[in-house]
């Protein structure tokens, strides 16, 4: 079937490319800004001080002068210093852009990895950039049928439901992408809407 609309809009930093027969619409995350990056140094500077507070208890524990409260220090502090480590790796692991492959009878779904950011007013939203999901699926073209744009207070959302899982589409793409974005679709796989 030949897509009248493959091209992203005008300005948009969407990608378009062929893999094969499949065109893959590839989405890049945004940028993660400023505050990771000093978030991260001070995570840096603090492992400093607790590597030297790991070999300072650590010796007290093996020549056996550090007792039970020691030994249990101990152990707290290897895993903080474990949880810093891992946030590191999280703050500054680059962002994996989303992909969506569109095949002859499915898609190739993969919501990619957001960079890391911190938003001190919504601290929910903090925490879920901490440990972000990342969701990869092939939506069937039955599945296809309950794709929805749908009109929120502030934008839009593009979504589709997998089973018991209702999947955000082009989370990183503005309203005018998310709305180019069902335009394909729709056409590619015949859905209402086209």
């Amino acid at each position: 079937m030949i897509i009248r609309t493959v091209n992203p809009p005008l300005g948009s930093a969407i990608r378009v490319t062929q893999d094969g027969a499949e065109p893959v619409v590839t989405i890049p995350q945004p940028a993660g800004g400023v505050m990771r990056y000093l978030i991260g140094g001070f995570i840096l500077f603090w492992l400093g001080g607790w590597t030297f507070g790991f070999f300072h208890a650590a010796t007290q524990v093996l020549s056996g002068a550090g007792g039970a409260f020691v030994a249990f220090w101990l152990c707290a502090w290897t895993v903080g210093g474990i949880f810093a480590v891992a946030m590191l790796y999280r703050i500054f692991r680059p962002a994996v852009p989303e992909q969506i492959r569109l095949g002859a009878q499915s898609v190739g779904y993969d919501s990619g990895v957001p960079p890391f950011r911190q938003d001190l007013w919504n601290q929910k939203q903090s925490w879920a950039s901490v440990f972000p999901k990342r969701t990869v699926v092939t939506i069937s073209r039955r599945d296809l049928h309950s794709l929805k744009l749908r009109e929120t207070g502030s934008d839009n959302r593009l979504t589709v439901d997998v089973g018991s899982a209702r999947i955000d589409l082009a989370q990183a793409a503005s309203e005018i992408e998310r709305e180019w974005l069902f335009s394909v679709l729709a056409e590619r796989y015949g859905l209402p809407g086209a």
